[in-house]
């Protein structure tokens, strides 16, 4: 923890060649349940425009009779204030990957994938088998409940359905988020729709459009 602090302290400070000092710009991703992105949001609306949300999902996965939900939310701004929002987020059991400028240019192909931990770990086996050349950069679980609810396709009573949901949660679903770069071109589609097949999340960098 603190050679991460002193790491996102160096990099905030670096100093432009007429002296002022260069603020650096990372992103980030957070994922867990809709309290935590909902704080996360709040504190990026309260930086006065230092980290600005880009986007924001709720995602609901429908698996047999269960509803099983979850939000991510991704920033862009200041890394030494996002580096706040790490441990905000992890404190709270999110899961959370920050990514720096410099790893567009380093890494090719950047991509982030959220899900399920088990559907993630299914879908790394999938490429793998598929002859896709990619490298995990980051990864990161929560720690925190994802809420579940049982589905309209359950007729029962509602007060039934509100007794049972506490049995539910207490069956904890871990989210993963990680960051892959994939070394040739042509197979950024391949990933893509292995992913997306999977009721994966994809967040391609090359998509991620910013003013600086």
């Amino acid at each position: 923890m603190i050679e991460d602090n002193i790491r996102v302290l160096r990099q905030a400070a670096r100093i432009t060649s007429d002296g002022s000092h260069k603020i650096q710009k990372d992103w980030c991703i957070v994922a867990g349940n809709v309290d935590l992105v909902d704080a996360m949001a709040y504190k990026a609306i309260a930086s006065n425009h230092k980290v600005k949300i880009l986007f924001r999902e709720h995602v609901i996965l429908k698996e047999g009779k269960l509803d099983k939900k979850f939000d991510f939310i991704m920033l862009y701004g200041n890394a030494l204030i996002l580096n706040d929002f790490k441990n905000a987020a992890q404190k709270q059991g999110g899961a959370y990957i920050q990514v720096a400028r410099d790893y567009l240019s380093k890494e090719p192909n950047l991509m982030v994938l959220v899900a399920p931990d088990d559907v993630i770990r299914n879908t790394v086996s999938v490429l793998e088998k598929s002859k896709v050349s990619f490298a995990i950069i980051k990864e990161s679980q929560t720690t925190g409940f994802i809420d579940i609810d049982i589905n309209n396709e359950m007729k029962l009573p509602n007060f039934i359905k509100s007794a049972l949901k506490p049995f539910y949660n207490a069956n904890e679903i871990v989210l993963s988020a990680i960051l892959i770069s994939v070394e040739k071109d042509e197979d950024v589609g391949k990933v893509q729709s292995i992913a997306t097949s999977n009721r994966i999340f994809v967040i391609d960098f090359r998509d991620i459009v910013t003013e600086d």
